[in-house]
């Protein structure tokens, strides 16, 4: 069955402090989607990836796609409104059985996690990475005071990359869109339709790039790996 990756790589950088596409911020003098796609490049698993971003920074990403010599990337195009629409416009460029999406600002995703992940999507159907939580997590009211304390024992903290069958994603996707609901993530879509996702845990290491803090503890991790 052929796989494809989807890597949503539109997002843009307020909270980073930024006039420009976070993905395209320097790590370790490197951009982040750099990493990303260098990455399901390295994975075997991974027949193909198509990459979707915002239509001013289609030319970039086809800059690192030549730089880095990336063979898999066969399709950039362009993002929708939410991250939900740009989602599904990567559904529709891609050509595998299996959607492999992902976070284009998770760049520490390794290629061993990403066959993880697709090995249990495919032995129980759908399947996505995620770490236990670490912190007590308490439930708040509107006043701000605390109501109740969550299990942590059975909470995990969801990352990307999630996988799908690609036709079922897709049509899923589809009725949530006509019917307005509004998503974070793929999982959400999949639970929605009463489908059940499997959760492969993977490493505190993938977080994803979002604050300027982020980029101090991304490159320390990238330091600690090279040694």
């Amino acid at each position: 069955m052929k796989i494809s990756a989807i890597i949503v790589a539109g997002g843009r950088g307020r909270r980073m402090g930024a006039d420009i596409n976070k993905v395209f911020l320097p790590l370790c003098g490197k951009e982040i989607l750099s990493y990303t796609l260098t990455a399901f490049e390295a994975c075997d698993k991974i027949d193909e990836i198509v990459v979707v971003t915002g239509s001013d920074d289609i030319s970039r990403v086809k800059d690192i796609v030549k730089r880095e010599k990336l063979k898999k990337v066969t399709e950039i195009t362009e993002g929708g409104k939410e991250r939900q629409d740009s989602v599904y416009n990567g559904l529709r460029a891609a050509s595998g059985g299996l959607a492999v999406i992902h976070d284009g600002a998770r760049c520490l995703i390794t290629p061993e996690e990403i066959a993880a992940v697709i090995g249990d999507a495919i032995e129980y159907g759908a399947a996505a990475l995620g770490v236990t939580v670490k912190d007590t997590l308490k439930s708040i009211n509107e006043s701000g005071n605390i109501i109740g304390t969550i299990d942590r024992e059975h909470t995990v903290q969801i990352q990307t990359p999630q996988v799908f069958p690609a036709a079922k994603i897709k049509a899923m996707h589809e009725a949530i869109s006509a019917r307005g609901i509004a998503v974070t993530d793929d999982c959400s879509v999949y639970e929605y339709f009463g489908k059940t996702v499997h959760v492969t845990m993977g490493s505190y290491d993938n977080i994803k790039l979002t604050t300027p803090e982020d980029i101090i503890v991304g490159e320390q991790i990238l330091r600690r790996r090279s040694t």
